[in-house]
Parts: C-alpha cells; structure tokens; sequence
C-alpha cells in the first residue's frame, strides 16, 4: 500500500464525521475495529459500537474536527486535530492525538489522547474522558 492508500479511510472518515454523515463515516472502519482512549482502556469494540457512538455525537450542532498535522509511519496515520463539541455546560474545543492503524483499506483500530477542554463560554479547561 502507497501513503496516498494509507491516508485515504482516515481523511475520508475525517470528511464524514465534519458532515455528521454517519453512513459514509462507517464505511471507513473495518467491522472488527476497536476504538480506544489513548493508550489502552477500550470505548468501542466493533463497528457497531463505534455506529452507536458517533450516531448520538452527530446530534452535536457544532461538532467538527480540524486537522492541525498528520504524520504517516508504515500502516499508522497520526492526526492532530482540534475538535470542537457541544458539552453539557457549553461550547467548547480540546486537542485530540488520534493513531489510526489500517488495513486493506480500513481502519482497524484507532487511539485517541484527549487534551484538556476549553470551554468556549467560560474559558474552563476540564480534562475530559468521553
């Protein structure tokens, strides 16, 4: 596989989450993936999990990832982003590290380091786990 190959799920899963298009966000991800918080405490096992998951964080009004950096090792993509969310107590935005492994053209799993959020409103930065 090519980088352009590599690259190719995470860019498009990318593009489907800023969309809140849930259908062409799950064709990215392979039906066994996992999805985890950075380094090891699982969120999701399987596609359907990671369904259920982002079907009620695209009811977000505001909900966007930016890219800020990508980096590409062998069959890892490494994603700096910053991720703008509605929070119970307001808008808010946090820096996200995420490690998508793939495969065949799927992503097989994926691990997420959460910076502190900063809350739009009120300036607060919570460290945040969900």
């Amino acid at each position: 596989m090519n980088q352009a190959d590599i690259v190719r799920p995470v860019q498009e899963q990318l593009d489907a989450y800023n969309a809140k298009d849930i259908d062409r966000f799950m064709q990215w991800w392979a039906d066994d993936c996992q999805y985890y918080i950075f380094p090891s405490e699982l969120l999701a096992d399987g596609a359907a999990q990671i369904r259920e998951r982002h079907m009620e964080r695209f009811k977000e009004p505001d909900l966007h990832g930016r890219l800020v950096h990508r980096t590409v090792v062998g069959n890892l993509v490494v994603d700096q982003e910053l991720v703008t969310r509605n929070f119970p107590d307001g808008l808010g935005e946090m820096d996200v590290l995420a490690i998508y492994e793939i495969e065949a053209g799927k992503i097989v799993s994926a691990r997420f380091k959460l910076g502190e959020r900063r809350n739009a409103s009120r300036g607060v930065c919570t460290p945040i786990y969900e």
